[in-house]
């Protein structure tokens, strides 16, 4: 069982303005959000836009120009060193020791913890075992592979089972299966009590897992909400219906504009769409169908995707920001990571 302790005002993290220079460019300006105990924060935004800095400055690993953060009920400014002890981070790339063990690597961050040695062997085996790693515990970590090197640098981050996580694109570079089962571990420690923050390139995945989003985009907030608030911002459902013969889209056509009057047609495609504004009802429109004879092959309705949300709001697509961004950093990045370290 992880057993965080829990901050008492019932918000678990806060940025309060946080604003991050590096000479004349500002790579933070201005970001403010809570995350209450207990849920998930994604924060979604283009290579550069400023979500690294961010996390670097509530972990501080980064000072901040102006503005602070709170993080388990502790200031990053006054009280860093109570921030350090009750947060834990996995940043975006495994920061294992790879010539130790997968147990000598946790027992060695339970040792900087201070955590009694007695204690730290026990832990270290709970979540070996947690993370499907136990096989593998006594393998030095250069032999793991990409997907067991994270889930050990996550079980590492745990150890000392701090209130809060960061997690710093933690699926990048794992392969599908292995993402899906980062997922639901990570769904696991939000059931016992966890409260994550989460930067991701992957819509999919901010979708999966958030309870509420933040899009960064040059250093700023441009929106907030659940991944459905966000999603209803891009425009409203549509309804999609797919007819199973092609001879009878015309037939389906009629049928739907005797409910609504704005219809697209892609026929060779047999499907059907329309605004769900204005809609009877889907049941009747379905029933309609029947009583007609046209049989469907799928019939509901179909919101924007978060994808469509990240062209809206930034102008492009997150695989093109992606790529146009490729291995280079942004202003201030590069700086970032440098005094970071």
């Amino acid at each position: 069982m992880y057993s965080p302790s829990s901050p008492t005002s019932g918000i678990a993290l806060e940025a309060k303005d946080l604003v991050k220079k590096f000479g004349d460019f500002t790579a933070v300006d201005g970001v403010s959000f809570q995350v209450p105990q207990g849920t998930v924060l994604g924060v979604l935004g283009p290579n550069g836009a400023g979500k690294t800095t961010t996390v670097q400055m509530m972990t501080t690993l980064l000072t901040p120009t102006s503005g602070t953060a709170i993080v388990a009920g502790y200031d990053v400014r006054k009280d860093p060193k109570r921030v350090r002890q009750s947060m834990g981070l996995t940043a975006q790339s495994a920061t294992v020791d790879e010539l130790l063990t997968g147990r000598e690597n946790l027992r060695m961050i339970g040792d900087l913890y201070g955590l009694p040695r007695k204690a730290t062997g026990p832990r270290a085996d709970e979540l070996l075992e947690k993370f499907s790693l136990t096989d593998a515990a006594n393998k030095i970590a250069k032999s793991y592979s990409g997907g067991m090197r994270r889930r050990l640098d996550l079980a590492a981050s745990l150890v000392a089972a701090p209130p809060v996580l960061f997690l710093d694109e933690p699926t990048t570079g794992l392969d599908p299966q292995a993402r899906l089962e980062l997922w639901e571990v990570l769904r696991t420690l939000v059931r016992e009590g966890a409260t994550l923050l989460l930067t991701t390139q992957y819509l999919d995945e901010a979708d999966q897992l958030a309870d509420n989003i933040v899009v960064i985009n040059r250093g700023k907030v441009i929106a907030e909400g659940t991944p459905l608030q966000l999603k209803d911002r891009s425009g409203a459902a549509a309804l999609v219906v797919t007819v199973s013969r092609i001879e009878e889209v015309g037939r389906a056509e009629e049928i739907l504009r005797s409910h609504v009057a704005d219809i697209h047609v892609d026929h060779d495609a047999r499907r059907l769409s329309a605004p769900s504004e204005g809609v009877g009802g889907l049941a009747a429109i379905a029933n309609a169908f029947a009583a007609e004879g046209i049989e469907l092959d799928d019939i509901g309705l179909q919101r924007p995707s978060l994808d469509d949300v990240f062209l809206g709001l930034t102008g492009h697509r997150a695989e093109e920001s992606n790529h146009q961004s490729g291995a280079g950093e942004a202003p201030g990045e590069k700086q970032a990571a440098e005094e970071a370290s």
